[in-house]
């Protein structure tokens, strides 16, 4: 079903770490961690600011991969794991971008299932790899079968 797209990625999404998307971010998952919310415990780390939590580029836009069309609803949240060459500094902007890594379908108790691979990357100003996340998306028989024409 997917299995064209794969190696296709999105153009490069400009994303900033924004002090008050971080908080927000921080309090949703109840991590109030002061290295995320306190501008003196910023100063005074080794990193000399704030960082953003580990899970925060969940929220960011990593732009459109062409002829990916999935549905708004009814996908499954698979699994999700990130990488990290360094923390994400509040205050910075990161390029973001996706690409298809896998696809694969298997037949479960619940019918033929996709899983939809991706990885996600997000670059600083300088073209630097700060962090990749890899994430398998679900799709359920009942998905699929509204998917194929």
């Amino acid at each position: 079903m997917f299995k064209h797209l794969i190696g296709k990625q999105s153009a490069k999404v400009k994303n900033s770490v924004e002090r008050g998307a971080v908080k927000k971010f921080a309090e949703s998952i109840g991590d109030l961690h002061p290295i995320y919310l306190d501008e003196e415990t910023g100063r005074n780390s080794r990193y000399k600011g704030n960082i953003a939590p580990p899970t925060f580029p969940r929220v960011f836009d990593y732009g459109t991969i062409e002829d990916l069309n999935l549905p708004n609803k009814g996908l499954i949240h698979g699994e999700q794991t990130f990488h990290y060459e360094r923390p994400l500094l509040v205050g910075e902007d990161i390029y973001c971008y996706s690409e298809v890594k896998n696809y694969f379908e298997k037949k479960g108790t619940m019918g033929e299932m996709g899983f939809l691979v991706l990885e996600s990357f997000g670059e600083d100003t300088s073209g630097q790899i700060v962090f990749s996340s890899k994430s398998t998306v679900i799709i359920s028989e009942a998905v699929r079968k509204v998917l194929v024409p």
